[in-house]
């Protein structure tokens, strides 16, 4: 069948999910928005793992726009997270070898 494991493929596959995983699950990212007066820090699975809020931001007294500052950095945050996966899915296809991955 000129050298074509199915088998051999899927185990390959296997591993090379679960080194993502491990990967992803070690991954962080910070997303930030107003000029870093908000910063969220995520992992890969796009859990929250902390907010700093510039105190300056808050005597601002305006509640919508420090609202709109969070939501902002944590759609920046899941972005990075999207690209950071984005990046380990097409380096584990490629390495599995297949024509025109």
């Amino acid at each position: 069948m000129g050298g074509f494991d199915i088998q051999n493929m899927m185990h390959m596959a296997r591993q090379q999910y679960e080194a993502m995983q491990k990967k992803m699950q070690a991954t962080v990212v910070e997303g930030s928005a107003g000029g870093g007066s908000v910063v969220v820090k995520m992992d890969g699975a796009k859990h929250i793992l902390g907010v700093k809020i510039d105190p300056e931001v808050v005597k601002a007294d305006d509640l919508e726009m420090l609202q709109d500052l969070v939501a902002a950095a944590v759609n920046e945050a899941g972005r990075k997270v999207e690209e950071a996966m984005k990046s380990g899915m097409s380096g584990m296809l490629g390495g599995l070898g297949l024509p025109g991955l």
